[in-house]
């Protein structure tokens, strides 16, 4: 078993946890959000070891007691932390919960031999209802050693769209508006704009801000023991978020999951650019007509690219998320003459097609009608009739 890394960052609002949890102002239901991968998770695992630690101090938890180091090693028994899980298979009604509950622990025993991972998964998650009847019954139990239990619900936004129904977040909400006894509630997501709004009007909000690009490069030598020449690759498209850095990093003989995507978006726009009036055809039909969802985090690179070929229509190399790319988005700003003013408009096609995805429609479809946007959009008819 390996303990906790620790926080990596955040000083500042680590002291400020510290000093309202001395003061006993804490709030018993809070909602960390920010950048998905920057540590909100660990940071409210941070906070739930100060809760239950024996002797705090003015910084934090002392980090040596029991209850300390029971919490480094996810195994006190009164700090219990939720995640997304991919619904059992077979599993429905009564029995889900009960896989949901198993699914978890097994899930546990992964992350106490590899605390350290990428933010990024292909798999569908999701925080099912019988996931909250859970806690709900959990949090009812009287707390083991210490003065109250501690419950993290993590990537908390993804209560919303499972099963098409809020019946999650509403029994979350529930629980959240009468906490049972000293009970308390960390939850953290990277997309608050999901939760519904009672939820976020019952927790109070604090943003963990994006790392510092040297914390990441610090992190990838010190911690992967990689060199300084691909720290700062990785630490370059990382955008302050470790969880992000590590799903460009090689797995195996493979490249990374968030590398592979990478490229795909770059090949989607590069074809939206250069390719035929039917290229949304044929590049839709490299999707399948289901899981729609996972085309979430693709859009997301999508989006970057056109950020980036208007930062070089503007003049604005110096700000690319894709630095390693810079001479081939300069080739496509030249050879399609790009207008800055079209590719702000594509970034409101691109968070469409993601609404879509969220919603489920049909990858192809999706994806087919995206690139008829942007090829509509980018395309001087001119252009366009040329290809």
């Amino acid at each position: 078993m390996n303990p906790l890394h620790p926080v990596i960052g955040h000083g500042p609002m680590l002291e400020s946890l510290a000093a309202a949890h001395a003061r006993g102002s804490l709030p018993t239901a809070l909602l960390l959000h920010g950048p998905r991968g920057v540590g909100k998770q660990r940071v409210a695992l941070w906070l739930a070891q100060l809760a239950v630690c024996s002797a705090p101090t003015a910084a934090g938890p002392c980090g040596t007691c029991g209850p300390c180091r029971m919490a480094l090693g996810l195994e006190h028994p009164d700090v219990h932390w939720y995640f997304p899980l991919v619904r059992p298979k077979g599993a429905s009604g009564d029995r889900l919960e009960g896989a949901l509950e198993s699914a978890r622990n097994e899930e546990l025993a992964e992350r106490r031999l590899e605390p350290i991972r990428t933010s990024y998964s292909e798999d569908l998650k999701a925080l099912y209802l019988g996931t909250v009847k859970s806690i709900r019954k959990r949090a009812h139990m009287r707390s083991t050693m210490a003065d109250g239990q501690v419950f993290i619900v993590g990537d908390a936004e993804r209560l919303v769209p499972q099963e098409s129904s809020p019946e999650a977040a509403n029994a979350l909400l529930k629980l959240l508006e009468e906490p049972p006894g000293s009970s308390r509630f960390i939850l953290t997501s990277s997309d608050p704009g999901m939760l519904l709004a009672t939820i976020r009007s019952r927790t109070v909000p604090a943003h963990i801000q994006r790392l510092s690009d040297e914390d990441v490069k610090t992190f990838l030598r010190d911690v992967r023991q990689l060199d300084d020449k691909t720290a700062d690759w990785t630490a370059a498209l990382a955008q302050g978020s470790i969880g992000r850095a590590l799903g460009f990093l090689p797995d195996g003989g493979d490249r990374g999951p968030l590398e592979e995507l990478r490229r795909k978006a770059y090949m989607l726009v590069e074809a939206v650019l250069t390719g035929g009036p039917g290229s949304g055809h044929s590049i839709a039909l490299r999707f399948p007509p289901a899981r729609a969802r996972t085309l979430v985090d693709l859009f997301q690179f999508v989006e970057e690219w056109l950020r980036d070929l208007a930062a070089v229509r503007a003049g604005a190399s110096h700000e690319l998320f894709n630095p390693d790319a810079q001479a081939a988005l300069e080739g496509l700003v030249v050879s399609v003459g790009l207008e800055g003013w079209d590719l702000a408009g594509s970034l409101v096609d691109v968070e469409q097609a993601r609404e879509f995805a969220r919603g489920n429609v049909n990858p192809q479809l999706i994806v087919s009608g995206l690139v008829r946007r942007l090829r509509s959009r980018l395309l001087t008819p001119a252009a366009g009739a040329s290809r």
